[in-house]
């Protein structure tokens, strides 16, 4: 069994435009002298459809890493520029050294000296001229000597910003000369390990139709006529308490062009759950408000209009997915259904 799947708005936006189309559809179809109107029919097809969830968000790599230095200081160089692409392990800031060099000395200098102060008490403890808590006490300091010394050398290794992936710098947010303090981000890194995602929030009643690995179609405004294939990453658990919305994001198959993060983009998403509907000619819909609308069917003898109330659910190009009311009817009235009148005197035309 097939699913169909289609790219459409609401119902209710098309409202006037089913009016519009109804009245078009029946210019035709004018009312002969004797009160009997002339019709069209059409068939109510029975499918497998899904309704597409459309949302509006932002392109973004799928982790964008905020890079600072782990010890305050001054920036000595900024070694990249916004957009440019940089490799695992690549330098890419560093500070000022002189300060945090002169730490590593120091450290180092005490570890030598704690080292001196042990191998004496170890020699007097043996001469029986130490106490066994002088000797204690200096295998403590070189033990604090040496952790010093580990602290100094992994704050001087961090006082260089290397790239932890590969990807593109998305802002520079220090420049060089300027003091920062530690764990301020200097660069934001996009990598592109992970690809791009464009990040949209959806309602609820969308949110769990939803799941990883729903096929999406992606749109920008920056490449007007251009769709780009993408597929449903990942659906957020939880709201957004400022929002409401659920975060859901589509990762976005570039197509062989270099996308830039922040693009605005609209995403059309085909949840692979259906349902079965009935889905007849836009032309057949009239009195649309909402999600309910009217509709004309014939009388078992086919010389009478009936008329119907039913609930659409969305346009599917030039059809009309119904959801309630045309239980049992297997056709509907399209051209002239604008001149009907509930029991009106009705003939079927070619």
């Amino acid at each position: 069994m097939n699913v169909h799947t289609f790219a459409l708005p609401h119902f209710r936006t098309f409202a006037l435009l089913f009016l519009a189309a109804c009245g078009k559809d029946a210019g035709a179809a004018i009312p002969p002298a004797d009160n009997t109107v002339a019709v069209r029919t059409a068939p109510v097809a029975r499918e497998w459809v899904t309704q597409p969830v459309t949302a509006t968000g932002t392109l973004a790599s799928k982790d964008e890493i905020d890079l600072s230095f782990k010890m305050p200081g001054v920036v000595a160089r900024v070694l990249v520029a916004e957009g440019q692409a940089v490799r695992r392990g690549q330098p890419m800031a560093t500070l000022d050294l002189r300060e945090i060099d002169a730490a590593v000395g120091r450290a180092r200098s005490g570890v030598e000296k704690a080292e001196r102060d042990l191998a004496r008490a170890e020699r007097l403890y043996a001469d029986s001229v130490a106490t066994l808590a002088q000797l204690q006490d200096a295998r403590t300091g070189a033990q604090v000597a040496r952790s010093d010394m580990q602290a100094a050398a992994f704050n001087r290794r961090y006082a260089t910003i290397v790239a932890p992936a590969d990807g593109v710098v998305l802002r520079k947010l220090a420049n060089d000369g300027e003091l920062v303090g530690a764990g301020m981000p200097v660069l934001v890194l996009g990598s592109s390990e992970r690809g791009q995602v464009l990040k949209v929030g959806v309602a609820d009643r969308d949110a769990v139709r939803l799941k990883p690995g729903d096929a999406a179609t992606v749109r920008f405004d920056a490449y007007p006529g251009q769709e780009f294939a993408g597929t449903v990453r990942e659906v957020a658990p939880a709201a957004d308490p400022a929002t409401g919305t659920y975060r859901v994001e589509v990762n976005v198959q570039p197509g062989g062009r270099a996308l830039s993060s922040g693009l605005v983009g609209r995403v059309e998403i085909r949840p692979a759950a259906g349902a079965q509907m009935a889905v007849v000619p836009i032309g057949a819909i009239l009195e649309a408000d909402d999600e309910s609308a009217t509709l004309y069917t014939l009388t078992a003898d086919g010389r009478r209009a009936r008329r119907l109330p039913v609930t659409v659910g969305f346009i599917q190009g030039e059809r009309v997915t119904v959801t309630g009311g045309l239980e049992g009817i297997d056709r509907v009235v399209t051209d002239g259904a604008a001149y009907l009148s509930d029991g009106a005197a009705v003939k079927v035309v070619p």
